[in-house]
């Protein structure tokens, strides 16, 4: 069974404790050792100092110079180690062997730990460690010198290791104190900082993180919207291939870390930053491109840390909507074709009812012929058979409505080139016929009538389209291209021409308006056969 793994701020309470414990442990040590040389030295130079000042006294110079040395130094010796506190005082002659000594019965040997060649032989003071009679001491050593500067014997100044160390042990328990003081304010910390850095990380797991963030980038790579974050500074933080596809970017092209501003220079994001306000379904212009664009800030608390953009172009969404536009005006077609055949239907069933057998036999032959004949026109004169759904849609919507439709005996178009998308040409198309059968409904039965003439010159395909309604006023087309109006007062109206617009942008076509032979208005469109305004250079 694997074995689970303790939690975040466990981790990070027992990496900080153990840390900072051995930082604690690590200083207590070196505050003992660098105390303890302290000490030492302190003690080194107190023997050599009284070592020098007991070789430099004139009592003992003149004991060196009586008959009985040891009887005159001896109590000197004694009366000056009482004084400093020294472990013992010991001095010897030019030869090492000792005139005074704390053991009365060791005065007349020699003097032992080798380490007075440097004051019998060079006349120098000094400090050195050495192990006597007594133990490990250090000791100060001074030369004693006559009035004529021979020397003449030693003086040694000794305090025990020993001792030194009960001194030492005197501070151990005042660093040790202060020892476990820090280890208990580390953990305090170790414990403050767990459950603050938990906090920051909304109490998730570092595994729970990882996740979160591998799952966001499957999530906004598989958005097919453009998608960049910036920080509180500007600077792009993330971009997804959706928006390099946008931008016209390379994938392999490196936007993250650089300034929004030089990727999108009309940016809106550090504005909706400042404000705080969300941009929601705005037009913008990205690259020469058509987009439509959401912004939203990022809070965490009250405070805005940056914004994020999700944006996809025009085309796309015109696209969609243009597919819905056709599959509803295939659909409406359908329905209106059913409804024709079932009043058909019910039509011959009554006659036949009646008895009336030679009326329903032409009523069925009459309709045989219409429909051959349509279907004989298409063949020969409209044969892209998307074109022609559509036309023999209309048709039948048209007899729906009371509307004569007119299909001019003059079109003709064999085929709509491959590189023009076919759904635009149902956008121009229904849209254009739509609002010519709006225009006569309020026209008596006789005068309904909507014509439609497509042709194909070779260069550019020809649409008209013409109503017997009222026309439209001069100066009004402009306008109601490029905004929502519509002469009817009610209902959702006046998006048909806008998009009528935008769809001849993409197909790089024109069209104008006139008052028609039938009294209404009279569309005159033209698209080019070449291809896409798109397709060409920006």
């Amino acid at each position: 069974m694997k074995k689970q793994k303790r939690s975040l701020q466990k981790r990070i309470f027992g990496f900080g404790a153990i840390f900072v414990s051995l930082v604690a442990i690590i200083i207590g040590v070196s505050l003992y050792f660098t105390m303890s040389h302290a000490i030492e030295d302190e003690i080194g130079e107190r023997a050599l100092s009284i070592a020098k000042t007991t070789a430099e006294r004139p009592d003992i110079l003149a004991g060196f110079q009586s008959e009985n040395p040891s009887e005159l130094l001896q109590p000197i010796a004694l009366e000056i180690q009482g004084l400093t506190g020294a472990e013992y005082i010991v001095i010897g002659d030019e030869e090492g062997y000792r005139y005074a000594h704390p053991v009365e019965d060791r005065i007349g040997e020699k003097m032992v730990g080798d380490d007075n060649e440097q004051a019998l032989v060079y006349g120098k003071s000094y400090v050195s460690e050495a192990t006597g009679t007594l133990g490990s001491a250090l000791r100060g050593k001074a030369p004693v010198l006559d009035e004529q500067g021979e020397i003449v014997g030693i003086i040694s100044v000794g305090f025990l290791k020993e001792d030194m160390s009960l001194i030492f042990a005197r501070y151990i328990d005042n660093i040790a104190y202060i020892v476990l003081i820090a280890i208990a304010i580390g953990i305090i910390g170790s414990s403050i900082l767990a459950r603050t850095i938990k906090k920051e990380l909304f109490n998730l797991e570092p595994s729970e993180i990882a996740n979160l963030f591998m799952e966001r980038n499957a999530l906004i790579e598989s958005i097919r919207e453009g998608v960049i974050m910036v920080d509180a500074k500007g600077i792009i933080t993330m971009i997804n291939t959706a928006a390099h596809e946008v931008l016209s970017l390379p994938t392999e092209a490196q936007l993250v870390g650089r300034n929004i501003w030089e990727v999108i220079p009309n940016t809106y994001l550090l504005q909706v930053m400042e404000t705080g306000e969300k941009h929601l379904d705005r037009p913008m212009e990205i690259k020469g491109k058509k987009a439509i664009v959401n912004r939203i800030p990022i809070r965490v608390g009250e405070e805005i840390i940056g914004a994020v953009s999700s944006f996809r172009l025009q085309s796309d969404i015109d696209k969609l909507s243009e597919e819905l536009s056709q599959v509803k005006q295939y659909t409406e077609a359908l329905r209106a074709q059913t409804h024709e055949y079932h009043n058909f239907l019910y039509t011959i069933s009554g006659l036949i009812q009646l008895h009336s057998y030679e009326d329903a036999i032409e009523l069925i032959q009459l309709e045989t012929a219409e429909h051959q004949s349509l279907i004989q026109f298409m063949t020969r004169r409209l044969q892209d058979p998307f074109l022609g759904g559509i036309v023999i849609g209309f048709l039948n919507r048209a007899k729906e409505l009371k509307v004569r439709f007119i299909l001019d005996e003059d079109s003709y178009l064999e085929k709509i080139p491959s590189h023009l998308q076919k759904h635009l040409f149902v956008s121009i198309i229904g849209n254009l016929v739509t609002n010519a059968f709006e225009a006569v409904e309020s026209k008596p039965e006789a005068e309904r009538n909507v014509r439609i003439y497509i042709f194909d010159n070779g260069e550019e395909i020809i649409i008209e389209v013409e109503d017997s309604g009222n026309g439209m006023p001069n100066g009004l087309l402009d306008i109601v291209l490029t905004e929502k109006i519509s002469t009817k007062s009610e209902g959702d109206h006046g998006y048909g021409l806008v998009k009528v617009k935008d769809s001849l942008n993409d197909l790089a076509g024109k069209i104008s308006i006139e008052r028609g032979d039938l009294g209404g208005a009279l569309f005159i469109v033209s698209i080019p056969k070449g291809g896409y305004l798109h397709d060409k250079e920006n």
